[in-house]
């Protein structure tokens, strides 16, 4: 059996069942999405024709996932869970957004090293007041739409929520306490009389530091990695993406979107619950 997935907010019954009529199948209606059922396996090239139809996400469930055993979801943070890039943000009051989102977009598309990008962009910061890290997170942070619907979802259904950071602890140790996240880790910046010294504490917190977080939690939790999706926007979400049982590319670079087994481009976090066949 194959089951596709149809989400988003410009998604209603017609187009719907315009879906499945080339698909074929069975098309059930839930409250955040559609699901199409078919006994054959559709191909990569003719889920491809069919988004470039779609102005909503049309997504193809792996064979060998099962929504039923999953025990934790584990999501990247900057664009991903939130709606900004904090670096970027704490940047812009030293009047160098624009240098330092360059260096970010870059390492997000995997054109250069994520950790030795952070480096440079953390050394740009040097001497900006700490009190911009506060500014940030109370007047520019946001959750990224749907992320209240789906953390009530994995709440239910008794799934951990792990939150792994590129970025810093300062935002996902205040994001841990008001979401109620199980787990969070992030790189710690350097600071000293009340500004930054443009250093982070210890070994940066890179693509294989999440994969090495997301396999420290599952050995915690006493489960297998295959019980674990991993969601990400960037290059060095893909390492963890690859190790999970199912991928999730959240508005992502076109590289982490290829490599993915699911994409979101329309629809917003609530888009998991999709994934774990919630009603």
């Amino acid at each position: 059996m194959t089951t596709i997935i149809l989400q988003g907010p410009n998604l209603n019954s017609d187009k719907a069942n315009a879906i499945v009529q080339r698909t074929g199948g069975s098309l059930t209606k839930h409250t955040h999405h559609y699901k199409i059922s078919r006994a054959n396996n559709i191909s990569a090239e003719q889920l491809a024709a069919l988004r470039k139809i779609a102005d909503f996400d049309i997504n193809r469930l792996p064979k060998d996932f099962d929504p039923s055993q999953v025990k934790l979801l584990i999501t990247d943070m900057d664009s991903t869970f939130i709606s900004i890039e904090c670096i970027d943000e704490i940047a812009d009051f030293a009047d160098l957004k624009p240098q330092v989102a360059a260096i970010t977009e870059s390492a997000m598309r995997g054109e250069i090293g994520f950790e030795a990008s952070l480096s440079k962009r953390v050394a740009l910061l040097t001497d900006l007041d700490t009190n911009a890290l506060q500014k940030v997170y109370d007047e520019r942070l946001t959750l990224n739409p749907g992320a209240d619907l789906m953390l009530a979802a994995l709440r239910d259904k008794g799934i951990k929520i792990a939150l792994v950071s590129g970025g810093f602890t300062f935002f996902t140790n205040r994001l841990k306490e008001r979401c109620q996240l199980d787990y969070t880790h992030a790189n710690v910046l350097e600071e000293h009389n009340g500004k930054l010294t443009g250093k982070v504490v210890g070994n940066i917190v890179g693509g294989g530091a999440k994969e090495i977080f997301l396999r420290k939690i599952c050995n915690e939790l006493d489960i297998e990695l295959n019980q674990a999706i991993a969601m990400g926007d960037g290059a060095n979400d893909l390492m963890m993406m690859k190790s999970a049982g199912l991928s999730i590319a959240y508005h992502a670079k076109p590289t982490v979107q290829a490599q993915a087994d699911i994409t979101f481009n329309y629809c917003g976090l609530e888009g998991v619950l999709g994934m774990l066949d919630c009603e």
